[in-house]
């Protein structure tokens, strides 16, 4: 996760008193890393809450943190984000998303994607729709979270998924097109794997097909480490993949991929 503006520190210690101050308010983005894991989301959410006017919020998803029997940064931030969503419900909460989504703070952005992404009255149209908004963010940590907060629904409706996400590799931002591979991994990380592409990878090459030559490196190492995913159970598909795409594509860019897609099995030989 990297800042243009400025530059983050490299370990928690020594960042200074005033950026901590700064990023437990919500007042600016998390530079790296290092930032984003050292804000205390507890702080923030009462924080940013309170500059709301929802302070009848905060101990109900006080509480839903507490609950939880492993706190990572990722657990924490979807224990906020449902139990958001589902105080916007029981209160008829119409504009609290809004406010999330367009937060200063990437980390509350983060807490918004899962307003979108567990929202069991949207359709998977919808949830994709909605959440392509955060796929473009421009900070690092909330694209990562948002294809995290609708990863199960595409699993469920995998099908229809892969024929939206088709389109979204023609896209012309590469933040959208990442998203489109990313999202669909068979081995992913941090997330629940997806048992049929794991099987049936050959069900992701439309989505495949649009990026084996892209023009962003950030989208050329979704598609390698995809393709790497894959080799793991199904490394013959990958094997004429990587064949075929050298000999119709025989570009730098292919090239960087294929070698990505090929480490493991490289490993191996």
């Amino acid at each position: 996760m990297k800042d243009e503006k400025r530059k983050g520190a490299r370990s928690a210690k020594d960042i200074p008193a005033e950026v901590l101050e700064q990023l437990n308010s919500g007042l600016i983005e998390s530079a790296n890393l290092t930032e984003w894991l050292t804000i205390d989301q507890n702080i923030l959410l009462k924080r940013v809450l309170s500059q709301m006017g929802r302070e009848h919020y905060i101990a109900p998803v006080s509480a839903a943190i507490d609950k939880l029997p492993k706190k990572t940064v990722n657990t924490v931030n979807e224990a906020i984000g449902n139990t958001i969503l589902t105080l916007s419900v029981s209160y008829s909460d119409l504009h609290i998303k809004q406010a999330l989504k367009t937060h200063p703070s990437d980390m509350v952005r983060c807490w918004a994607t899962y307003l979108t992404g567990n929202n069991e009255n949207l359709s998977i149209t919808e949830k994709l729709d909605q959440i392509q908004f955060f796929a473009a963010d421009r900070h690092f940590g909330v694209r990562e979270i948002a294809w995290m907060a609708v990863r199960n629904s595409i699993i469920q409706n995998l099908e229809h998924s892969i024929s939206i996400l088709t389109l979204w590799a023609a896209h012309e931002n590469e933040n959208i097109r990442r998203f489109a591979s990313e999202s669909i991994r068979p081995r992913g990380v941090w997330c629940a794997h997806i048992e049929i592409l794991k099987k049936q990878p050959e069900l992701a090459l439309p989505v495949l097909e649009q990026l084996k030559s892209d023009s962003s490196k950030y989208v050329r190492d979704s598609v390698g480490n995809w393709l790497n995913d894959a080799s793991k159970t199904n490394p013959a598909f990958v094997l004429d993949i990587c064949s075929r795409w050298k000999m119709e594509s025989p570009t730098k860019e292919t090239l960087y991929i294929l070698k990505k897609a090929m480490r493991t099995l490289d490993k191996q030989a």
